[in-house]
């Protein structure tokens, strides 16, 4: 089984089934069936930050953010130091329970309610005819290579290759161990000694006799302290576990920015070479006439300097690509070798698709956004570290057991005695009963709900703002296609046609062809802000909504 990124985030999926998706240009649109475990809200940046932040090697550190719902009033020592059961991030590696527990539980593994359902597949979209080639049609919607790295199979190759996310999967094994501390129990002390041992002897003393003993002490958790800790310790590993899938969410999000980069960049070169060509021509039919003196020189020289401005931006515009591609084959874990020459397969112009109502990707977004699970699962973990607080209030009992005394006779040859004994050691909690950290504890709870609020909040907004960025971009793109591109394209066509072969070229064409050219580029970048648009609302919802 592997992981693949579908409409409802993470789904289990076989090999063949990743084939069967990954075999074209247009990737399956997935129900939303799948229940994503919960994640802790962080930007891309915030992430990056954080791993560049921890200093490598110290287990103290976590590369993922720190948990929602953590007190950090849990304390496990049973002493004066407080300490949380996952303190800072989740899974530090040092103890976070008392030192003399050793013996584990028995092996655990995820819980069962974080499997993933089976999801079912929807048609795919129909492939867009491939548009002609003719004057008008901007040089972008040529058809694509049938070879090269689709989207979906960027996606997959990013799951399990991108060593960012690989190194941040090692804190749920981080946070299973923490799982694995925090169920210990407390280690028996064994003690001896010998005492009344005279400096000499106890001739005319009346001291003595000389006495040996062995003690076991047994801690005893009467209280369900254990109980408390592992349950805080699961909710934190729960989290985790979530943390990890929001980081693979904001991964694909870069990913999808390098892609557009990507696809921007090839069209932009494409269009560039196809205007430089006319260009050429352009000059051609322009050099006789100057020569003939039909034509000034000044507009020859507009030819030329048109042709190198566009040499220069053609050739920004292969470094661009260049560049994008060595940040996708970043994420992608892609040779250094193979960096700029790998095919990438991809389209930018999908206006045949539309977006659920802004109060359904909204509904979604509640559903599916891992951030927002994260915090509800947060409020969970702040409820148990309180009743882990309130049961740290009395420390353990400790049960003395004295299985072998002996005393040695007072009379030399005088048979020694051997006795038993049998204690208990009970705290009483007159002056620290643990209040403040109960407390504390306790306004976590609400804290972490005004953070759930508060972030509900933001992600309404974000969808919002990407819902009506997508419909901005793909009015203009429709307002473009359908009345200025016509309108530059007929006002080049009458300023191209002569009826007489011999009439000089006016500037007036050239200033038409620099028209058709910069709204042709205008149409292209349109194209590029609406398939980001898609892309946005892919992330900011938490679920596949485009392909």
């Amino acid at each position: 089984m592997r992981l693949r990124w579908c409409r409802s985030g993470l789904v289990a999926c076989s090999a063949e089934e990743l084939a069967d998706t990954a075999g074209g240009d247009t990737v399956r649109l997935i129900h939303p069936r799948c229940q994503l475990g919960a994640v802790l809200t962080a930007a891309a940046l915030a992430v990056l930050a954080a791993s560049a932040a921890a200093d490598p090697g110290d287990p103290a550190e976590s590369l993922l953010p720190p948990p929602p719902g953590m007190s950090g009033a849990v304390d496990i020592d049973g002493g004066g130091e407080v300490e949380a059961v996952i303190p800072v991030g989740p899974g530090p590696s040092y103890p976070r329970v008392p030192r003399g527990i050793t013996q584990p539980p028995e092996p655990f593994g995820l819980e069962s309610d974080l499997a993933i359902e089976p999801v079912t597949l929807l048609p795919e979209p129909d492939e867009e005819t491939a548009a002609a080639v003719k004057v008008g049609i901007p040089a972008e919607l040529l058809p694509e290579p049938p070879e090269g790295l689709t989207i979906s199979e960027a996606i997959d190759r990013l799951l399990r290759l991108n060593l960012e996310l690989r190194a941040q999967e090692m804190e749920i094994s981080k946070s299973r161990a923490d799982v694995l501390t925090a169920g210990l129990r407390g280690n028996p002390l064994i003690y001896t000694d010998s005492s009344m041992i005279p400096y000499g002897n106890f001739d005319g003393s009346g001291g003595g006799p000389t006495q040996y003993d062995t003690n076991i002490t047994l801690p005893i958790d009467f209280n369900g302290k254990r109980k408390k800790r592992l349950a805080v310790a699961k909710r934190a590993q729960r989290i985790t576990e979530a943390l990890y899938q929001d980081s693979i969410r904001l991964q694909i999000d870069n990913l999808y920015t390098a892609w557009t980069d990507v696809l921007a960049a090839k069209a932009t070169i494409r269009f560039l070479e196809a205007g430089l060509e006319s260009l050429k021509a352009q000059r051609q039919v322009t050099a006789p006439l100057v020569a003939r003196g039909d034509l000034s020189r000044t507009e020859f020289n507009n030819v030329e300097i048109q042709i190198d401005s566009t040499d220069l931006r053609l050739l920004e515009a292969r470094e661009t690509l260049d560049d994008a591609k060595r940040t996708l084959a970043a994420l992608l874990s892609i040779p250094v070798a193979e960096a700029e020459t790998f095919p990438v397969r991809g389209r930018l112009r999908w206006l045949h698709l539309q977006p659920p109502p802004v109060e359904q990707l909204i509904a979604e977004a509640n559903q599916f956004r891992p951030d927002l699970n994260a915090f509800r699962l947060g409020i969970d973990r702040a409820r148990s570290e309180v009743r882990l607080a309130h049961a740290n209030r009395i420390d353990d009992a400790f049960l003395l057991y004295q299985p072998f005394t002996a005393q040695e006779g007072l009379d030399p040859g005088d048979r020694a005695s051997y006795s038993w004994a049998l204690g208990i050691t009970l705290p009483l909690p007159i002056f620290n009963r643990n209040q403040g950290n109960i407390a504390r504890a306790e306004h976590t709870v609400v804290q972490t709900r005004t953070q759930l609020e508060n972030l509900e909040r933001q992600v309404r907004l974000e969808v919002e703002r990407a819902e009506a960025a997508f419909q901005v971009t793909r009015a203009t793109i429709n307002r473009i296609q359908d009345e200025i591109l016509p309108a530059a394209e007929e006002n080049l066509k009458l300023s191209l046609a002569s009826p007489d072969p011999d009439e000089p070229v006016a500037i007036s064409r050239i200033e038409a062809q620099r028209s058709y050219a910069e709204i042709s580029q205008q149409y292209l970048d349109a194209l590029v802000r609406h398939r980001r648009s898609m892309f946005r609302l892919n992330t900011v919802v938490g679920c596949r909504v485009f392909p």
